[in-house]
């Protein structure tokens, strides 16, 4: 078994009240002085959300590059990897919080259902329009505010607000949303997409995930090509290149060993796989990201 790997912040490295510690929120500049183990690459085991409204740099996710720049919002989903270089005069706002800080208050509508978290498909990024930048930055502004009062009712206040902003922000994000289809099949396609982000070191057949979906292959297949143009296959192997590629930029394994934790004991057909997917072998993408060669 690989370990090792990225380190997972959690919402209590960042809030010591534990009663509390399932919601965070700051400007971004004082949100980076403070908070020194977030300097390097890392996961994150709750949802983040950062507004940019100066400055500007770069951020990485999932080894995509972004351009930072006023007017760009990052929403990630637990588990992805990011890490960021900025200007000194960056400036912004942050918040994050854990599934059951937003989930247990509503009986109808879940994280999840907001496009840019529904999927790991769907891209963490979008560039705010002039026209609606100044109000959702007064959104973000009064979440800190009230985020810092804690007064009467503060949590069920911060809710109200981190709905609205996610609901302006959905109404920009739309358009450009991968993921589609009849809410049944988003529904069978997220519920697959969970699945194989726990098993994915185990479980490399669609018909072994059909099968704890109680649907057939067929379907699955159906299913996937319906929300996002892909196979079944194709979403398990983008879910282990992504977990190697995460490895062998953040842990010295060799490529046998690194094979081997994602589960293939031949690793020629490991590097023939992750070729055919990225175009080079594992130890070309290795010394071109790490050296920049």
């Amino acid at each position: 078994m690989i370990n090792g790997q990225l380190p997972v912040l959690k919402i209590d490295q960042f809030r010591h009240d534990f009663e509390n510690a399932a919601i965070y929120a700051n400007k971004l500049p004082a949100h980076l002085k403070q908070q020194h183990f977030i300097r390097t690459p890392h996961k994150h085991d709750f949802y983040l959300t950062v507004l940019f409204t100066k400055g500007k740099g770069i951020h990485d996710v999932d080894f995509i590059s972004y351009e930072v720049k006023p007017g760009s919002v990052f929403l990630m989903k637990p588990g992805q990897t990011h890490n960021w270089k900025l200007s000194k005069d960056i400036d912004g706002y942050v918040f994050f919080h854990s599934a059951e800080f937003y989930d247990l208050h509503f009986n109808s509508y879940k994280i999840n259902d907001y496009p840019f978290f529904s999927s790991l498909q769907n891209s963490p990024f979008l560039r705010m329009k002039k026209k609606g930048l100044k109000e959702i930055e007064k959104l973000f502004d009064t979440v800190l505010e009230e985020y810092k009062s804690e007064r009467l009712l503060w949590k069920q206040k911060l809710l109200l607000l981190i709905s609205e902003i996610y609901i302006e922000l959905s109404r920009q994000y739309a358009p450009t949303s991968l993921v589609r289809g009849s809410q049944i099949y988003l529904a069978k396609f997220q519920e697959f997409e969970k699945l194989v982000d726990e098993k994915y070191k185990y479980l490399k057949s669609p018909k072994e995930y059909a099968a704890f979906l109680n649907i057939t292959e067929r379907h699955l297949n159906r299913i996937c090509k319906a929300c996002i143009n892909k196979t079944s296959t194709n979403v398990i192997t983008d879910r282990v290149v992504l977990e190697a590629k995460r490895l062998l930029v953040n842990t010295s394994y060799s490529i046998s060993e690194i094979a081997a934790g994602l589960g293939y004991f031949d690793s020629s057909y490991f590097t023939r796989l992750f070729k055919m997917k990225c175009r080079e072998t594992p130890a070309v993408f290795r010394k071109r990201t790490i050296f920049g060669n």
